[in-house]
């Protein structure tokens, strides 16, 4: 509230200006992160209030808004009602999640024929404040889907530029992994490995359904069997991965997938792979080695021609 006082002016009317309007809260994704561990550590964002209006008409100015960056592939949902309120898909999406609140009106606007010296201003009004939830889905085109100490990691590796930590025990992999596969100049796609699968993932076993839910975006399945000498029997671990599968997602299990016979190098996985061919006929199955690269071109043209039967 403030009124003209000047020289020679004695009845100077009012001349309050309005407040600032207060910044509001925008979430963009971004290519340029990959998890969402900050957030771990602060939980809370508020974007700056607007300025107070002033004498002489001056109004205040507004409160600059917040951007906070995720990774692409982050959905967000409202924590109190459960809402999905934006799938951030893409590099650039953007939404507001949180609206400043409205700056107070200044005296000069109250100011009428019968109240020209109105001595009241309007108070601003508070922004908008929401818990929410953030839950990040890698964007991938296929998945390698397989038990621990399978060879996910390591053919992950030989394919793409990823570095997976890879060693011979079992849960090496605690993350999901994401790997871009060149097969030449022009035709790609992305391969995403999820930490191994144990029976009973799709009740949470292990994590499971944590991992799984990762592979809810992607177009094509790669179930990676491990055909060395102590693992389990490779007609029984592609059933056990397939029901796992079906019981979390049962969309999932109906997208297309192949079979990845892995560790032809060792002894006895010949038999196994001919006993797996034999049950299950009908299946795209390729022999490969992932720690001595060997077999990987058929595979992945395999699951490049699902994912462009056009090309």
């Amino acid at each position: 509230m403030s009124f003209r006082r000047e020289k020679h002016v004695p009845r100077g009317g009012p001349d309050g200006g309005d407040g600032g309007d207060g910044g509001s809260v925008f979430i963009q994704a971004t290519s340029g992160l990959s998890t969402l561990l900050d957030f771990t550590r602060n939980t809370h964002f508020h974007a700056p209030r607007g300025r107070h209006g002033q004498g002489s008409k001056f109004h205040g100015k507004s409160g600059a808004d917040l951007e906070i960056l995720v990774p692409v592939g982050t959905i967000i949902r409202d924590r109190d009602h459960g809402h999905v309120l934006k799938d951030l898909k893409q590099d650039g999406d953007r939404v507001c999640i949180a609206k400043g609140g409205r700056g107070g009106r200044g005296n000069k606007r109250f100011a009428t024929s019968t109240n020209q010296t109105p001595r009241y201003a309007e108070e601003g009004r508070p922004g908008e404040e929401r818990w929410i939830e953030l839950e990040l889905r890698l964007i991938a085109d296929a998945a390698l889907i397989g038990f621990p100490n399978a060879g996910k990691s390591t053919l992950l590796s030989r394919v793409s530029a990823a570095h997976p930590k890879v060693a011979d025990y079992p849960f090496t992999t605690l993350v999901p992994q994401l790997g871009i596969v060149d097969l030449d100049d022009y035709n790609r796609f992305t391969l995403a490995e999820i930490p191994g699968l144990i029976r009973g993932a799709h009740e949470g076993k292990g994590l499971g359904d944590e991992f799984l839910r990762h592979i809810r975006r992607t177009k094509v399945l790669c179930y990676l069997i491990d055909m060395g000498p102590g693992a389990d029997p490779p007609s029984t671990a592609l059933s056990t991965l397939r029901e796992e599968v079906r019981l979390y997602d049962y969309e999932l299990s109906q997208r297309p997938f192949v079979v990845a016979a892995n560790k032809m190098d060792l002894p006895g996985s010949k038999e196994g792979f001919e006993d797996l061919t034999r049950d299950f006929p009908d299946l795209r199955i390729f022999p490969v080695s992932a720690a001595k690269s060997q077999g990987l071109g058929p595979l992945l043209n395999a699951l490049y021609s699902i994912l462009n039967p056009s090309d």
